[in-house]
């Protein structure tokens, strides 16, 4: 299985609109590695992309991504669903829309029934925008009830205990499985299906107790109860077994760079943090 982190980035790309931080700064001078599209991942043996932030299609030219045929949802929150546009870039042909030639192929869309639901209540003008697109002939959803198997690849869903629906997936194939959960996945779920698996990708998670601006995020701060520290994410590693963890879905918040998070991994044995066009091969 070969990924791709198409997007390391969090609610707020990096750099931010008109921020002047260190941080931002050294992002719009140096690009690369210290810029971050919102949080995606592909997976090259499905062509399937993990949801579709606002960002999307320049991420996707900038990893040169040649063909999506999947898109699979984790949950409906705008940084993960509000560049669902990219659905007419990757399929609509405007003079053929307009002579009535449907398009060549649907992207199949994938998400567990309730997220489904949700993401259906995102609407315009026309009704549900997903509905929209699906009239349109561009999509098909498909509410992810059970496994499924893409091109070899199972990939299973497993829910989140919260407010709202959220979704972790398992990827498997090649006797290797990684983990996907890139947000809102506190309290970590528990299940079988993580117990020995070789990677995880794990947002959700701030970095250090200092943060821009000198921020400190003291015992009782309530961002501990809403995301995890790296102290949590050491515990999920050791409970499951987990052989190698890369945290993905990084704020500009933080007030880190690409540099200071290489020199954090030397200091964090087994974990390691995303950056645009990371590659993954299992």
């Amino acid at each position: 299985m070969k990924f791709t982190i198409i997007g390391s980035g969090g609610c707020v790309c990096l750099p931010k609109p008109t921020c002047r931080c260190a941080v931002c700064v050294e992002a719009r001078e140096k690009g690369g590695r210290y810029k971050r599209h919102s949080a995606s991942l592909y997976l090259d043996d499905a062509a399937l992309l993990v949801d579709t932030p606002e960002d999307i299609a320049d991420a996707l030219n900038c990893a040169d991504i040649r063909a999506v045929n999947n898109v699979l949802y984790t949950h409906r929150d705008p940084d993960h669903t509000m560049g669902m546009r990219v659905f007419e870039q990757l399929r609509l042909e405007w003079l053929d829309y307009y002579e009535k030639i449907p398009p060549r192929s649907r992207v199949n869309v994938y998400a567990e029934p309730s997220v489904m639901d949700t993401i259906n209540e995102i609407s315009i003008g026309y009704g549900a925008l997903l509905g929209y697109y699906e009239g349109m002939g561009l999509i098909e959803q498909k509410p992810l009830i059970s496994p499924i198997d893409i091109n070899g690849v199972v990939i299973t869903c497993v829910n989140v205990s919260k407010t709202k629906p959220v979704s972790v997936f398992v990827f498997e194939g090649n006797g290797k499985r990684l983990i996907y959960a890139p947000c809102d996945c506190t309290p970590f779920p528990d299940s079988p299906i993580f117990y020995g698996a070789d990677v995880l990708v794990v947002g959700n998670t701030f970095v250090g107790d200092i943060l821009k601006g000198g921020r400190v995020i003291g015992a009782e701060h309530p961002l501990r109860s809403e995301l995890h520290s790296i102290e949590n994410i050491f515990d999920i590693k050791a409970k499951f077994g987990i052989g190698d963890v890369i945290i993905t879905h990084i704020e500009e918040d933080w007030g880190k760079g690409y540099d200071d998070y290489t020199s954090l991994e030397k200091s964090y044995n087994g974990i390691r943090f995303a950056y645009d066009g990371m590659v993954i091969e299992l």
